[in-house]
């Protein structure tokens, strides 16, 4: 897939529902509703980039691998587990 930056919420949020993530490590169904559990209700900035072969957008596998959402300082980072050669990990931070 072809990386994308967004900074619409509405935008963002749209594209997150339609990703699910299988593999090793970090797995969901839905990344919306874990970016929204991590306190990211109104995300200001996406970045997608990468594929990996377990990733899934709209059903469809070789979405983007990794991903970095924002929202004011905090931040939701996915990555990891292109390929299967390591496991996918799921981050949050606030940011200085």
């Amino acid at each position: 897939m072809e990386p994308i930056v967004l900074t619409n919420s509405v935008e963002i949020l749209s594209v997150l529902s339609d990703v699910a993530l299988r593999g090793n490590g970090f797995v969901t169904e839905c990344l919306m509703a874990e970016v929204m559990d991590a306190g990211l209700s109104e995300p200001d900035y996406l970045n997608a980039s990468g594929t990996d072969p377990e990733a899934y957008y709209k059903g469809e596998p070789n979405a983007w691998g990794s991903y970095h959402v924002r929202q004011s300082k905090k931040v939701v980072t996915v990555y990891g587990g292109a390929g299967g050669y390591t496991q996918r990990r799921f981050s949050i931070a606030d940011t200085p």
